[in-house]
């Protein structure tokens, strides 16, 4: 796509995004929400909205060249990010469930699925790719030095004995010899065979007219079959029935072309922003060269006319501006000289005021403490009626001012900007004039400001000596509080944690790290891969009160939400809700470790696998376990984004361990939620674990070390049937009228992708995919190898649903339920005195 077609994207979504604003600031502070309903309605409308203009806008960022243009894009698409994230977390706080359906509101909205799928934005990977390729090639060499002893140890085990080898190797060639003879004597049967007929036959004796006839025949009659089977089906492909013809070479199709225009883009996207870069310097130094003498005098011209208006109004010298209050800046402000000598000199005695107040408030604030604690009492057992009256109000966001930022500047620079001649959208050189100017200005005030200093002191010795003496004494009495404050913050360095490896660097640590099989290297996987149908059914089935299973793009999305996208942006990560920590529940084959890499390859971060069974023997004992905590942490956050992945992580927190289990588990129960407990806003750590059994550990720790619970079900039907097609089309396969692929996803009902692959694969061997063409794949042929897996049985997904149920969120969610059941049969009751007498028996089984 052109230039224009993306500045018109960009101009759509920030038409909407000012929309929004006007939502999320209105003029008069909107009255809290009573009905919990009417509230999730409001944040799903604002969050899908907000998801569609982020679509728009990565888009934008992704492809438009104009590097200032993407500067202004790049703070509003982090803004919007976090507003995403803002409104996820307000809703799961609403509804206590992570998992939320918006089927309703996508119907009133008129839209798709795919319009509200949230996309990963590709700058987290394109602009730390050479970081990320200088990383990988460190992994490779440090891999390769390790991997020769990891071949010669397979050696060791595949090793046979002579007399077996030589047993093998006869009974291969027998076989050989065995099939060669069995070959010969088929050939000279079918020779004697065709020479016997050739002597009972004879000469032919049909009539060659009706020979011609029936060559005729037969060949418009397939002629014909052939006609009417590629007309059926260019009509099934038409209407959607049946899936396009593979092209015939994969680099002349419209999405390889459209790919191909997005690469070039993305290499004149970094030409000029190194143009843009060198034009930063020359200009500055330009403006500094031509402008910066007469900006220079004109300030000391002013300087000098604001000393004498002084001298004439007050009848004295004023005293020169601190650097910490800004400097001669204040001077230039419109204020009247007589405004600005006031200002100077009630700093000092506001000051003093300052302090007298400090000492009453925190006298004040412990009456008012005592005062709600005793009104807290009184609530708590007379009722909630004063908060149930409040009703549910949206939370203060840290990133709508930003976002207002940066649509501002849009409107003011970009909205009404005429570009005709811009049209390789190169940087523009007015533009960086005015920046440049600022800091130049800025550069030249702070020079300027130590002459005038300087000409001040020598003005008021000539004129008054003894107002010298008191500004001297000034300065001596701020520069006693400058050291104040150095000796606080030597106070906060002793805080902090010890450095066990103080001398060693950063590298030297990867690599044992590396060695020790600790920091592991992910396959290739996208969470693009990780594919399920949409929930069309959620919001049906809760107005029913019935607690639908989660789709799989929901857990996708979850994913995204909760681990790709803080992870990605530093900004977003600083400011937006902190998520340290996942858990990944569900059953075997359910892709969870998959989700795991996908996060890490999505994000370019570090894996550090610390399951058990991988750390097991290594860095023993209690100082080897605090040193492998020590660098895990130290390395992850040097070398952020990274992410922590615990395996079969319930055995952590299990009453009972066999004892014949050499990987001791519970090896780091008591230190790993203590560093997670150092975890703040500015280290993008991640720690995910993932679980087949997770009832089996106990609720209370394992709950309090992981903050979001993603529930991850087995496929439903919708998910099966496009499972099903991806995966067969993906390992080769080829789907035609004889596969049955609804007949084959109803089969599989409790069969996870897991066991969908495995037999895929199983079936789909190298000579089955070349006899494809002759012979196409059938359903049945799946069955026997599925027949062999164990299915997901309803008993265990009911497991997973009770035990999910018992986590803090279910019981929230659980209890919330309740209070909506009761406040529903209050209602009914009827008027006067039953309805009140309902709401209060619910009031007393609460308390309960």
């Amino acid at each position: 796509m052109s230039h224009s077609t993306y500045n018109k994207q960009w101009q759509e979504a920030q038409s909407s995004l000012m929309d929004l604003l006007q939502q999320e600031i209105p003029e008069q502070p909107s009255k809290p929400e009573k009905d919990r309903l009417a509230a999730f309605q409001l944040l799903a409308t604002m969050y899908i909205k907000y998801i569609q203009i982020f679509r728009k806008m990565e888009q934008c960022y992704d492809q438009i060249v104009h590097p200032q243009k993407r500067r202004v894009l790049r703070h509003v698409l982090d803004g919007t990010m976090g507003r995403i994230l803002e409104l996820k977390h307000e809703m799961v706080n609403l509804e206590f469930s992570e998992y939320h359906y918006f089927d309703d509101v996508l119907s009133d909205l008129k839209l798709t699925p795919n319009d509200v799928e949230i996309p990963i934005p590709k700058f987290f990977i394109n602009e730390r790719y050479d970081v990320l390729k200088e990383r990988e090639k460190l992994l490779g060499k440090i891999l390769a030095k390790i991997g020769p002893q990891e071949k010669e140890d397979q050696k060791e085990e595949l090793k046979m004995s002579l007399e077996d080898a030589i047993k093998m190797i006869q009974v291969h060639e027998r076989a050989r010899q065995g099939r060669l003879r069995a070959k010969f004597m088929k050939e000279i049967r079918e020779q004697e065979e065709r020479d016997r007929l050739a002597q009972t036959r004879g000469a032919p004796t049909l009539d060659p007219d009706v020979a011609a006839c029936r060559i005729q025949k037969v060949w418009k009659g397939f002629a014909q079959r052939r006609r009417t089977k590629k007309e059926r089906d260019e009509e099934m492909i038409f209407i959607g029935m049946a899936p396009p013809p593979l092209p015939t070479s994969i680099k002349n199709t419209p999405q390889a072309l459209a790919l191909k225009t997005e690469a070039t883009r993305r290499i004149t996207q970094g030409n000029h922003e190194n143009e843009y870069q060198q034009a930063l310097g020359t200009i500055k130094e330009k403006i500094k060269e031509t402008e910066g003498p007469d900006i220079k005098e004109t300030m000391m011209d002013q300087i000098r006319q604001w000393f004498i208006e002084c001298r004439d109004a007050q009848g004295k010298f004023p005293e020169y501006p601190d650097e910490d209050d800004g400097g001669s800046a204040l001077i230039f402000k419109e204020k009247s000289p007589e405004e600005l000598e006031a200002e100077l000199n009630d700093k000092d005695g506001d000051k003093k005021k300052k302090d007298k107040k400090g000492k009453k408030d925190k006298k004040d604030k412990k009456k008012d403490k005592k005062g709600k604690k005793d009104k807290k009492g009184k609530k708590g057992k007379g009722g909630d009626d004063e908060e149930e009256e409040e009703g549910w109000k949206m939370a203060e966001s840290s990133f709508v001012p930003s976002i207002n930022e940066g649509t501002d500047k849009y409107k003011s620079v970009w909205m009404t900007r005429d570009e005709k001649d811009n049209f390789s959208q190169k940087h523009d050189a007015e533009l960086i004039k005015e920046e440049k100017r600022k800091e130049v200005e800025e550069e030249i005030r702070i020079q300027v400001d130590e002459l005038m200093r300087a000409e001040l002191k020598n003005l008021k010795a000539a004129v008054d000596r003894d107002k010298g003496k008191k500004g001297k004494g000034k300065k001596s009495g701020k520069k006693k509080k400058k050291k104040g404050k150095k000796s606080g913050k030597k106070g906060k360095k002793k805080k902090k944690e010890k450095d066990l490896t103080p001398d060693r660097t950063i590298e030297s640590l990867y690599e044992e790290l590396v060695k020790e099989g600790i920091i592991v290297r992910c396959p290739q996987i996208r969470l693009s891969e990780f594919e399920g149908e949409y929930s069309y059914l959620g919001t049906t089935l809760r107005q029913a009160n019935i607690e639908p299973m989660p789709s799989l793009s929901d857990v996708r999305r979850l994913v995204t939400e909760f681990g790709i996208l803080p992870l990605g942006s530093q900004a977003v990560h600083e400011q937006a809700p902190l998520t340290k920590s996942i858990l990944l529940a569900g059953p075997r084959g359910t892709g969870k470790k998959m989700l795991v890499q996908a996060v890490c390859n999505e994000v370019g971060a570090n894996m550090f696998d610390l399951t058990a069974a991988n750390i097991a023997g290594k860095y023993p004992g209690k100082d080897g376990l605090k040193m492998l905590i020590h660098l895990v942490f130290k390395v992850g956050r040097e070398l952020q984004p990274s992410v922590i992945y615990i395996g079969d992580c319930e055995r952590m927190f299990k009453k009972k361990i066999p004892k014949t289990d050499p990987t001791d588990p519970k090896r780091l129960k008591k230190e790993l939620p203590k560093a997670m407990k150092g975890v703040k806003s500015d280290d993008r750590l991640l720690l995910v674990g993932t679980s087949r059994c997770p009832f089996d550990g106990e609720m209370k720790p394992l709950c309090s070390l992981y903050q979001r619970i993603i529930l991850i079900p087995r496929p439903d039907y919708a998910s099966r049937h496009l499972l099903w097609r991806r995966l067969i089309l993906k390992n080769n396969g080829v789907i035609t009228n004889t596969l049955d692929v609804s007949s084959l996803s109803k089969v599989t009902d409790g069969y996870t992708p897991g066991h969908m692959l495995t037999a895929i694969t199983q079936v789909l061997t190298e000579r089955r995919i070349q006899t494809l063409s002759k012979k196409p794949l059938q359903s049945v042929e799946f069955i026997a190898p599925l027949a062999r897996i164990d299915p997901i049985y309803k008993e265990e997904e009911e497991a997973f649903k009770g035990w999910y149920a018992k986590t803090p969120l279910g019981k929230k969610r659980a209890k919330a339920a309740q209070a909506d059941d009761d406040d529903g049969g209050g209602g009914k009751g009827g008027k006067g005195g039953k309805g009140k007498k309902g709401k209060k028996k619910g009031g007393k089984k609460k308390k309960k």
